[in-house]
């Protein structure tokens, strides 16, 4: 996969989690609670989406181009959307930004972009369920009402989708423009979005901050993350020097570091990313019931 010893690690905590959803699901299959498939069907897009940004999917352009800031700095990814690419390039020219800020709004460029391929899988999806029922209409069915019903869930999770890139774009267009608010409540892209869709759900103001408080320890939480992940490219990068002296030494040592930091980050990325999905299906039931 010619992957980096980061993007490893990520792929690692994703097949985790999947690993664990799809246990969770044989459970609730075994006992009759997944009838209309739609956890399934969920588990499905969700493998398509790992497939898709790790390259594993067997199309040579699908993968998310694999830069690490850190260490390539921006110029070789592309954010395959014009109106991004411009917002970006004003940024980087703009003069409003020092390197850690860039590197920052990188990050919430990374993140956008991801937002839109997810949300693309998810559209090509409702299009194929959309496209079966309709070929069943003349012959209707049980089983159509079912996929009907799953339809309509798809319905609710695009709109949802749609708004989180909006109200990202949105965002991005403001810091791109004036720079970085030195009040702002939170940094990282992942909490900022959550916060945003927070404050547009069914929460009572008590609940709101205590949603805020939590949002704190997932932003430190995600920071050691990144700590980790800058620490575990430095020792990718020292092991592949050291293996290059012929001294055995020095390279079991550095092999011992690697290892040790590989495993911290793996174990980190597993629970960053299982957090995110608990807060996430919090905040998707308060918008559900705004609906409502």
């Amino acid at each position: 996969l010619h992957l980096s010893a980061v993007k490893l690690a990520e792929l690692h905590s994703d097949l985790k989690i999947q690993e664990k959803d799809e246990l969770s699901w044989k459970k609730l299959k075994a006992e009759g609670l997944d009838e209309d498939g739609e956890k399934e069907a969920k588990l499905r897009r969700n493998l398509n989406v790992i497939m898709t940004k790790y390259g594993m999917n067997g199309k040579k352009d699908s993968q998310l181009v694999d830069t690490n800031y850190i260490k390539d700095g921006t110029e070789s990814d592309t954010l395959d959307d014009p109106r991004l690419e411009k917002l970006w390039s004003k940024a980087k020219t703009s003069g409003k930004f020092s390197d850690e800020e860039l590197d920052k709004l990188w990050r919430e460029f990374k993140h956008h972009k991801e937002k839109i391929h997810e949300y693309n899988i998810l559209l090509e999806t409702v299009s194929r369920t959309e496209a079966d029922i309709h070929k069943n209409l003349i012959n209707p069915s049980e089983e159509n009402l079912v996929k009907e019903e799953i339809l309509h869930n798809k319905h609710r999770e695009l709109k949802e989708k749609l708004r989180s890139i909006n109200q990202g774009f949105e965002r991005l267009r403001k810091v791109s423009h004036q720079g970085y608010d030195t009040t702002s409540e939170f940094e990282e892209p992942r909490v900022i979005d959550l916060w945003d869709m927070a404050k547009s759900a069914n929460f009572t103001d008590k609940e709101l901050e205590s949603f805020r408080e939590e949002l704190k320890h997932f932003e430190a939480k995600i920071e050691k993350h990144h700590h980790y992940q800058k620490q575990l490219e430095i020792s990718h990068q020292k092991l592949k020097h050291v293996e290059g002296t012929g001294d055995k030494d020095h390279l079991n040592r550095n092999k011992e570091k690697y290892a040790m930091l590989q495993e911290k980050t793996k174990e980190l990325g597993y629970k960053v990313k299982k957090h995110l999905q608990d807060l996430s299906s919090r905040i998707s039931q308060g918008l559900q019931h705004n609906e409502l």
